[in-house]
């Protein structure tokens, strides 16, 4: 009988309770319509110049994309209507010969550098020993 009693009090209660989550959920729903529209409301310019600016970009590339066509075409039509007026093949052979003679002017001149300081460092070794050599030791101080 409890039981049933408990059961009854809850089936008569359920039709309450449904309405007032039917409300609140109501009440939620039009919360989050609101809150939805606010944010939509404070989005909305952003967005828009955001869009506008991609377009905008994208005619930039459209134009920039046709310009670099045509370019080409010009170039394409240069290069099959003209010849070079000097031969310049020959003249960079001899740069790069030049080049790399400079080269092994360069190590060699290195080389001889690193020659010299190992004589000079060899020299002041000597030097140094040949001094001490000469000179007379000297006597600790007796106390």
């Amino acid at each position: 009988m409890a039981s049933n009693e408990n059961n009854t009090v809850y089936q008569e209660n359920e039709p309450e309770d449904s309405n007032n989550m039917h409300c609140q959920g109501m009440i939620n729903k039009d919360k989050r319509d609101a809150m939805a529209e606010g944010l939509l409301d404070l989005l909305r310019p952003a967005v828009e110049e955001v869009d506008l600016r991609v377009k905008s970009v994208r005619e930039s590339q459209v134009e920039l994309r046709q310009h670099i066509d045509d370019l080409d075409e010009v170039l394409k039509k240069l290069a099959t209507e003209k010849e070079a007026p000097i031969e310049l093949d020959g003249y960079v052979k001899k740069l790069t010969n030049c080049k790399r003679k400079i080269t092994v002017i360069n190590s060699i001149l290195h080389n001889a550098q690193d020659r010299l300081s190992r004589l000079h460092y060899n020299i002041s070794k000597e030097k140094a020993k040949k001094k001490a050599q000469l000179e007379p030791p000297t006597l600790w101080p007796q106390l």
